[in-house]
């Protein structure tokens, strides 16, 4: 084809490419008309998101207060019972055991302290005794340290072993 010359099927492309100019054109201005409702949207669907994962941290964290409660509880309970054991034992020592002699004023001693054990046990708890030895350490801070270090000495000494 010679320049100048005229031809229907070159003149109805350009109009098909004015044509879809025009529409990419047109999608263009609607999507950007609709950027400001999109970032909107997308803003509350991550509102929500944070909300649902805040109530589910919260959930958990509530979760493991009350699991942490429940074995406290429990393990207090169990040293409450250990310590009427211990008393009990102690009651029997002092009662079988020899009462004349060295060997009873022995025994009675040894009843009773284990008595006496007993019934700090039943009564402070695991609770009650964690509290009792950390006043001890704040107390006696350096004796405390020696008395871990030389623990901690002996136990690699035995695993070693």
């Amino acid at each position: 084809m010679a320049a100048g010359t005229f031809n229907p099927k070159a003149r109805e492309d350009d109009r098909h490419k004015g044509d879809a100019q025009k529409n990419q054109n047109d999608a263009q201005t609607k999507d950007q008309g609709r950027i400001p409702e999109i970032t909107e949207k997308a803003k509350d669907v991550g509102a929500q998101v944070m909300d649902k994962a805040k109530e589910a941290f919260t959930s958990v964290g509530d979760m493991a207060t009350q699991a942490y409660s429940t074995v406290g509880k429990k393990a207090d309970e169990y040293t409450a019972t250990a310590g009427a054991d211990l008393k009990k034992i102690g009651d029997n020592i002092r009662e079988k055991g020899p009462h004349d002699g060295m060997l009873g004023q022995a025994s009675q001693a040894v009843g009773q302290s284990i008595k006496d054990s007993g019934r700090y046990l039943e009564e402070a708890k695991l609770s009650g005794m964690a509290d009792d030895v950390s006043h001890l350490i704040q107390r006696h801070p350096v004796p405390s340290l020696l008395i871990c270090l030389g623990i901690g000495f002996m136990l690699g000494r035995a695993l070693r072993d």
